[in-house]
């Protein structure tokens, strides 16, 4: 029995997943529609989010050992939901791993450059994160949750060191401009920043099976995000304009996200300083926990036998592509992001879910000690929702619809 795995630690590890890098640049992708078309479209991709999650936790009960997403979508959709599960779950984390990697290396080259005064290749500061805290994964679940207890420490103090320092400079009339017409083209984005589902099957395991204490996790942790996801947004947005040199606008087209565009605003050093600490902070927590559950994908998927620790090659596998991806093409940290969101999310969190729920429930009689109410009608207006997304974001991948017409 696991007496140390504590539903504060899960809400920390779900809290940490969700609030990552992407979290830097959401207000900047949301704030061209303005904050109160925002706020619906958080609150539409939470609600998407949590209840695709609980589908898995009911799934997650179909099995009395530990398993992951593929051994979950065979049991249900077979070979082609296998094969389909492997396709896009390596996509969309190698994807997210390459972003946080990208994005490590510019901030390790901006902190050396600071503190040195020396240019050092981003290269060489993306290669020290992955061999420093690549390390930590090697540890398992018990030894990442207990970094991440740490690391989550250092975001919030960081995050509300930033939040002191800039409240003064907000102004109330920038958070009432609106243009309801964009505000959709951030749900796939915000699909993503409430991404927690692969954490589901490890933190089951890690929580002995308790799907009440897994259930008030995943809901804690969500609402935790949402609550900084809202405050970050209110002071971007309340203090960067539309328009303008550092503004909204520009730092869209410049790929600039939410820390950077204060700064700029702002000018003031400790700004900066808070900024970057929280964008390290934010690219780590996501880091440890995107690559913790990626290794649990593969030994599910390669039959690889749970050690104490995790496998070294599997470790391997799990970072030396996206580190390498990252080497050659360094300025992926935005165009990995988005690939990792609209597509791949929401296939695997959000159609897949449902369909093994369908599936298990209604055709194969199987049985859960947890079952998400609603019954046919919620899983059909769940599934109609995700498609919708999908769709979406297809027409705005051929330019069909366009945000910046």
């Amino acid at each position: 029995m696991n007496k140390q795995a504590s539903i504060f630690g899960g809400v920390l590890l779900i809290a940490g997943s969700c609030i990552g890098a992407g979290m830097l640049g959401l207000p900047i992708i949301t704030g061209i529609a303005g904050f109160f078309p925002s706020l619906l479209m958080f609150f539409f991709a939470w609600l998407f989010m949590t209840l695709t999650g609980l589908l898995m936790v009911e799934v997650n009960g179909w099995f009395s050992h530990q398993v992951n997403m593929l051994s979950m979508t065979e049991k249900c959709l077979g070979k082609f939901g296998r094969t389909l599960c492997w396709v896009m779950y390596l996509f969309l984390f190698y994807a997210l791993l390459v972003a946080y990697i990208s994005g490590s290396g510019n901030l390790f080259s901006t902190f050396f450059q600071g503190l040195f005064g020396t240019n050092l290749p981003n290269w060489i500061g993306s290669l020290f994160f992955v061999v420093l805290f690549g390390g930590v994964v090697l540890y398992g679940t018990r030894g990442v949750d207990m970094w991440n207890r740490l690391l989550m420490l250092g975001k919030i103090l960081f995050f509300l060191a930033l939040i002191l320092i800039s409240f003064k400079y907000i102004k109330p009339n920038l958070l009432l401009r609106t243009d309801s017409s964009t505000a959709m083209f951030s749900l796939p984005i915000l699909i993503t920043s409430f991404g927690f589902h692969n954490m589901i099957p490890t933190l089951t395991a890690y929580m002995n099976r308790d799907l009440k204490k897994v259930r008030i996790t995943i809901i804690a942790g969500g609402l935790f995000a949402f609550a900084v996801y809202l405050i970050w947004e209110v002071i971007v947005l309340g203090i960067v304009p539309i328009a303008g040199e550092g503004g909204i606008l520009q730092s869209f087209k410049m790929d600039r996200e939410g820390s950077q565009a204060l700064a700029m605003v702002i000018k003031s050093p400790w700004v900066a300083f808070f900024a970057q600490g929280l964008a390290f902070f934010a690219i780590l927590t996501s880091f440890l926990a995107q690559a913790l559950s990626l290794v649990h994908f593969l030994a599910d998927g390669l039959k690889v036998k749970k050690d104490k620790k995790e496998s070294w090659p599997l470790c391997l596998l799990a970072l030396a592509p996206p580190l390498i991806l990252s080497l050659i093409y360094p300025q992926l940290f935005f165009k990995a992001l988005n690939f990792a969101g609209g597509i791949c999310a929401v296939i695997l969190f959000g159609i897949l879910p449902v369909m093994m729920v369908w599936i298990g429930r209604y055709r194969k009689e199987q049985f859960s000690p947890y079952e998400m109410p609603g019954g046919k009608v919620m899983l059909a207006t769940i599934f109609f929702f995700a498609g919708f997304i999908f769709l979406f974001q297809i027409a705005t991948m051929f330019g069909l619809i366009n945000l910046m017409q």
